[in-house]
């Protein structure tokens, strides 16, 4: 039974929470993340075997490999990807230039782009609302895409723009709200709210 055990963290699990969360669609085996994460591989070991115990993670046998990967039925799964996206890579970068990047009321990550999934034909990765330097955004996101190795998709909004959208029930606002996502800053109430059926 899963439960606060399985969250007695170490530097080793908290790099493989990294890994497999934000590449929920790969497999790898045990040399393969000892490589990726530079961590001594019997300690690698150790921990995949205490995170498949807990139904964090599972397993699959290939030939003479025994393939790690993440397993989205695990009981808290949404709260660690919550987590993980707010902690790392541009989700920490962004929260932690939040200042000097202007006034941001919300930030929200598509739940794809969160997982690492390759994105749908014209899918919003990233919706920033507030005052923005866009110069300054500009840059953090240039470095995440070298990072990823792919162009991210985002949009920038004012607040009364965003607001606005929402009022008049604009087709692209609705496909952001109606689809799923993770609030890196702002919280989900204030980001859907204006009386909007099926999201309050």
């Amino acid at each position: 039974m899963s439960g606060m055990q399985d969250f007695i963290i170490s530097r080793v699990r908290i790099k493989l929470f990294e890994l497999f969360y934000q590449n929920a669609e790969e497999l790898y085996y045990v040399r393969e993340i000892s490589r990726k994460i530079k961590e001594e591989i019997n300690a690698v070991r150790r921990e995949l075997d205490r995170m498949l115990t807990a139904g964090i993670l599972k397993s699959e046998q290939r030939g003479n490999r025994l393939y790690y990967y993440v397993n989205p039925s695990y009981i808290y799964y949404p709260e660690i990807q919550r987590m993980i996206a707010k902690s790392t890579g541009l989700g920490q970068k962004l929260r932690k230039l939040r200042r000097k990047l202007g006034t941001i009321e919300f930030v929200m990550f598509n739940g794809n782009f969160v997982e690492g999934k390759k994105p749908r034909q014209d899918e919003l990765d990233v919706l920033i609302v507030g005052e923005v330097v866009l110069p300054e955004l500009q840059v953090i996101m240039k470095e995440e895409e070298d990072v990823r190795g792919r162009e991210i998709r985002y949009t920038v909004f004012s607040l009364e723009e965003f607001e606005f959208r929402k009022t008049r029930r604009d087709p692209f606002i609705m496909e952001v709200l109606y689809s799923t996502r993770i609030m890196v800053v702002g919280n989900e109430v204030d980001f859907t709210k204006r009386n909007l059926p099926g999201l309050n």
